[in-house]
């Protein structure tokens, strides 16, 4: 199942820090995010889970391509 998050991309100069921080625009994960067209993402991750409607809940296009990008840019 999956349930599409129209909140999920929020952008860093929206992102809440405590204590009135930013993150900061030149920081190579937020870059990187700026890069990658999630909407159309989601649309192709959709496609491959197949009926999202059945089985397990699936997770957010952003949590699952995010896991794999940092597993292979850190390994």
């Amino acid at each position: 199942m999956y349930e599409r998050n129209t909140d999920q991309l929020i952008l860093p100069d929206e992102f809440f820090l405590p204590f009135s921080g930013r993150l900061n625009p030149d920081n190579r994960w937020v870059v990187l995010a700026n890069l990658i067209p999630w909407s159309k993402s989601e649309k192709e991750y959709i496609k491959s889970l197949g009926d999202v409607t059945q089985e397990n809940r699936a997770f957010s296009v952003r949590l699952a391509l995010g896991a794999l990008i940092i597993q292979e840019r850190l390994m």
